[in-house]
């Protein structure tokens, strides 16, 4: 068995959390990359793929690797501003699974939470109130929340479920 981690990252939670995976997975034959560094997915027979959800799924870069992958065994990660066991979380997850499902075999989905690019809370920030991403009181603690996520618990967590169920 050849296993790769993969991911696209933004401001480099999900590139952490690959990290974190890769090191705490403790499995050999392991390879770790970008998803823009991926050449030739023949060589594996397992993938672990994470993503930055945007827009409640997989940003574009990874949408687009994910639609690609067939006949392989599919694990699916990813990080979000929002708490991640949020029904907008779970959703995000079932997007990624809904790129893969038909053609591969999943192996399971992980989901923590990760910093918000501080760019865009400046955007949300200039919102009128009653736009669903306009700041509020709530929304700023979780942004300070996100702020310690991915962390080595995430990171072990993850590695731990997907390790068990390769």
């Amino acid at each position: 068995m050849k296993l790769l981690i993969t991911y696209s990252s933004k401001t480099g939670n999900t590139k952490r959390l690959a990290e974190g995976i890769y090191k705490n997975i403790q499995l050999e034959n392991v390879d770790l990359k970008a998803i823009s560094e991926v050449e030739d997915l023949n060589a594996y027979d397992t993938l672990l793929v994470g993503y930055w959800v945007d827009k409640g799924g997989p940003n574009d870069e990874a949408a687009e690797f994910m639609k690609g992958i067939e006949g392989k065994r599919v694990g699916i990660f990813a990080t979000l501003g929002a708490y991640p066991d949020s029904q907008h979380g779970w959703d995000s997850l079932l997007r990624g699974e809904d790129l893969v499902k038909e053609k591969n075999t999943i192996l399971g989905k992980y989901i923590c939470q990760g910093a918000v690019d501080e760019r865009l809370i400046e955007v949300f920030k200039k919102f009128e109130p009653g736009n669903p991403h306009a700041i509020t009181p709530e929304k700023l603690k979780r942004y300070e929340i996100a702020k310690q996520h991915p962390n080595e618990a995430d990171m072990l967590s993850a590695a731990i479920m997907f390790r068990e169920r390769i």
